[in-house]
Order: structure tokens, then C-alpha cells, then sequence
């Protein structure tokens, strides 16, 4: 069932939590200076004004990037340094810092300016939701060569899911737990409004 609350942004008819996943890591293509050439695998995207979930494999790369340019708010982790980069490959016509800086809520990057420090998701999902990530990016890579995408989609469509709950949690008590590097869960405040 879609999600009857008010956006933060305004409203936003067209809120959207997305993640995605490549074929390749960045060893393959010879460092982070090369992510464009990691090529999309497979992305998910949630849409609260539907309460759906929609996946996009390589060939649809374009049709995922108009989902995004129409959507109010573009939420996920990380999206804007690695996401977006990766999508600059299939959409030179589109310029993504201006996405990222217009209607982009990048928790990472909201967190790290925040908080002072970066942390993972798995870290904030198992403090804050107490469950935690159901696999890991090498993972995908692997199920990728292996023509796997079934077990990609689900994992993705997980982290799409714990992403969305992260937001939520935060936006509706103002605090997300993480655990430190000893394994303690501690506590923060977050504002996704500044």
C-alpha cells in the first residue's frame, strides 16, 4: 500500500528510493577513475506513489534514467558519487550533478555531513532495524557472471527495501543507530530536510 504521509519536500507525487547493480568492480575496469565502465547489471526502483517496486536490466538503462528525471525526489545511498556515475554511460544528454544537486537526498551524503563521518548501510540497518544486508556488491558480481539475475534482483530489491526503511526512520524520530567499530550501537540525530 502506497504511502499516504507527506514528504519533507513538499508534494512530492514522485518520491522514488533507488539502487543499482554492475557487471564488473572497480579492479575490472582499473580503478574508481573508470566507474562508468562498470555498466549497469540490473537497478531497482520503489515508488512511494505506488507502493511498487520496478526493476531495470542494461537494455532499459535509459527508460530507468526518464524514471528518475520525472520523479520529485530521488532517494538511496551513495547514488550521487557512485550510482549516478555509473548512469553517466548510458545518458550523456543528462547531466546528473544537476539531478544529484536539485532533487537528490543521498542518505551517505546526509549522514557523512551530519555525523562528520561515513558509515555503511549494513552497519545503520542492523543497529537501526536489527537486520542487516542480505549480501554484499561481490556478491551481485558474482551471481552477474554467473547469469544469476534472480538473486541480484532480490538482493537489490532488498537494499532498495532497507533504504527506504533507513529514511523513514529517520525522518519520522530524527535519529538513525549505527554500530561502531566496536560492534556498539549508538544513536545520531538526522535532518533529511537540510
Amino acid at each position: 500500500m502506497p504511502s499516504q504521509q507527506r514528504s519533507l519536500f513538499g508534494p512530492a507525487e514522485r518520491e522514488v528510493v533507488f539502487d543499482l547493480e554492475t557487471q564488473r568492480s572497480f579492479q575490472e575496469v582499473g580503478g574508481k577513475q573508470n566507474i562508468h565502465q562498470l555498466k549497469l547489471s540490473l537497478a531497482v526502483l520503489y515508488d512511494y506513489s505506488t507502493g511498487e517496486f520496478t526493476t531495470f536490466r542494461e537494455a532499459e538503462a535509459g527508460r530507468l534514467v526518464d524514471e528518475l528525471l520525472a520523479a520529485t525526489r530521488v532517494i538511496g545511498f551513495n547514488i550521487k558519487n557512485f550510482d549516478y556515475a555509473v548512469l553517466r554511460g548510458y545518458r550523456a544528454d543528462v547531466d546528473f550533478r544537476q539531478l544529484g544537486a536539485k532533487k537528490t537526498l543521498d542518505l551517505l551524503e546526509k549522514i557523512a555531513q551530519q555525523w562528520g563521518f561515513r558509515v555503511s548501510l549494513d552497519s545503520i540497518a542492523k543497529a537501526t532495524l536489527g537486520r542487516g544486508k542480505s549480501g554484499q556488491g561481490l556478491d551481485a558480481l558474482r551471481w552477474y557472471k554467473e547469469g544469476r539475475f534472480d538473486l541480484i534482483e532480490r538482493y537489490c530489491r532488498d537494499d532498495v527495501d532497507i533504504t527506504r526503511q533507513v529514511f523513514e526512520y529517520g525522518r519520522d524520530r530524527g535519529h538513525l543507530k549505527y554500530l561502531d567499530r566496536f560492534g556498539e550501537s549508538r544513536t545520531s540525530p538526522v535532518d533529511w530536510s537540510r
